[in-house]
């Protein structure tokens, strides 16, 4: 069967084929909605293909974390989400006999080799915006499905393969997984998924666990009531709604609509609406913005891609690709990834509810982090403005924290922001955001992270838009001005 990216197609194959050779594989991922949904996609090919195999995630993949792998008596590491960017700590693990590994990833690859290495950048490709760890570690899946089944037809076993192949046989009902780490990954630019990830959205839609469609382009159109929907709607600021609840309520309460449930009163969620009630409010949203003189490319925006995964329950986190990556994201940022693999692989009951309490922590931890950054402004360089929360705000969500913040009264949407917070008594963790507009002006914060913080004897990377560092205490100042220069370079 052909795979979903015929560029990868090859190298998919190769690493598929030496995983089905090994007698059993640590899978080690990172912990964000990327790298819980990775984790969870190979874990299930994994499974299927009756590969043994234990679990294990890092906040960071530096030195002494591969260093604790390699002390493990596996001789297979599957990383996914990670790996490329460390091939120089890793390769020198691998001369060493400590074990071979495979990795499904789309970060800047260090520069370094190995034989096992799938990488959307490798083959032109790119992994900002195209392919994301969980699209990497979808394709290894399906690779990994046909090896499967050659293996047990080499065995003796008759194995049929056609058109009409159920989903789970070839792992295409994973690509709802796939979609969700995409979004998580900030990767659907313009309200849409390009490039790579559509080819896997059209999989899921063909496997019949993913929806796709134009719809409202706000979050929480799944869980959210319709007032509190439009209320936190700040993406597009509209006037008399935004950050609004009394003028939400009358926008409305003035549409002739029941927007209210019969039995008990309460506001129905968009989600709960017919498809001519959403026209109704959506026509009203787009009326309401022009009179108050909302930009015309910012209006546009209201409408996006959807991607539903129909196999869940209307009125949940995880029916909508958005919120379901927000709730993994809420697990992982506070040391549970395990609670966000249990709701990827399935669980509805005990891993659900605690990703909820989690989720519920999380946005009240987001809230109070952009009021502190808004209330106490950032310093703006010509170039890059930034802020130096401490111990204020937790360094897993600074970066999430950052780029909600950008657009607020006193920060820019007109240069990258970069977010200085403790790590620990030695280290201040450094995350930077950009936006699409920005890097198609020639912005790249992986290039800006991984060279500023090299110059003050730290590490980083990441992606054109989004990228991370950490530094040692006291050398924020010369990390400021380094990333200053290069960004100034890049988008001159």
């Amino acid at each position: 069967m052909a795979g979903p990216i015929p560029e990868l197609e090859e190298r998919a194959t190769r690493c598929a084929r030496r995983l089905c050779e090994a007698d059993r594989v640590l899978l080690a991922s990172h912990i964000d909605a990327d790298g819980l949904t990775s984790a969870a996609i190979a874990a299930q090919a994994l499974e299927r293909a009756a590969i043994p195999f234990e679990t294990v995630f890092e906040k960071q993949l530096d030195a002494d974390a591969v260093a604790d792998i390699a002390a493990t008596d596996y001789d297979t590491v599957l990383f996914t989400d990670f790996g490329s960017g460390q091939l120089d700590i890793i390769g020198d693990h691998e001369d060493a006999g400590d074990f071979t590994p495979v990795i499904a990833d789309h970060h800047q690859p260090a520069d370094r080799e190995t034989e096992y290495h799938l990488n959307p950048l490798l083959f032109g490709i790119d992994g900002a915006s195209e392919l994301s760890g969980a699209g990497a570690s979808y394709v290894l899946a399906r690779a990994l499905a046909e090896e499967a089944d050659q293996s047990v037809a080499a065995d003796g076993g008759a194995v049929a393969v056609d058109s009409g192949t159920p989903a789970r046989a070839d792992n295409r009902d994973l690509a709802a997984l796939a979609v969700v780490g995409a979004v998580g990954d900030m990767q659907a630019s313009g309200g849409e998924l390009h490039g790579a990830n559509e080819r896997i959205v059209a999989e899921g839609v063909e496997a019949g666990v993913l929806e796709t469609g134009k719809d409202l382009a706000l979050y929480g159109k799944q869980t959210r009531p319709l007032p509190k929907l439009l209320e936190y709607a700040t993406d597009v600021r509209i006037p008399g709604i935004s950050n609004d609840e009394a003028g939400a309520l009358r926008f409305l309460e003035d549409l002739d609509l029941e927007l209210q449930r019969e039995e008990d009163g309460e506001w129905r969620r968009w989600a709960d609406l017919e498809n001519e009630e959403k026209r109704t409010v959506a026509s009203a949203l787009v009326r309401r913005a022009v009179s108050r003189g909302v930009p015309a490319t910012k209006i546009e925006s209201l409408v996006g891609t959807a991607y539903v995964l129909c196999e869940e329950p209307v009125g949940t986190e995880l029916r909508d690709a958005s919120e379901f990556s927000t709730l993994l994201n809420a697990t992982a940022r506070y040391e549970r990834a395990d609670v966000g693999l249990g709701v990827c692989l399935g669980d509805r009951e005990g891993a659900l509810e605690q990703a909820r309490t989690l989720l519920r922590n999380h946005r009240r931890n987001l809230s109070e982090g952009i009021d502190l950054v808004t209330r106490e402004g950032v310093t703006h360089e010509d170039n890059v403005q930034w802020f130096h929360a401490g111990d204020r705000i937790r360094e897993t969500i600074v970066g999430i924290v950052a780029g909600m913040a950008m657009g607020n009264e006193g920060i820019s949407r007109s240069k990258p922001i970069i977010a200085f917070a403790q790590k620990n008594d030695e280290e201040v963790k450094v995350s930077a955001r950009g936006t699409h507009s920005l890097v198609r002006k020639g912005l790249d914060l992986s290039v800006v992270m991984g060279e500023a913080s090299r110059a003050v004897d730290g590490d980083g990377g990441g992606h054109d838009v989004a990228a991370g560092a950490t530094v040692p205490i006291g050398r924020e100042e010369e990390f400021i001005e380094m990333a200053e220069e290069i960004v100034g370079e890049q988008l001159s």
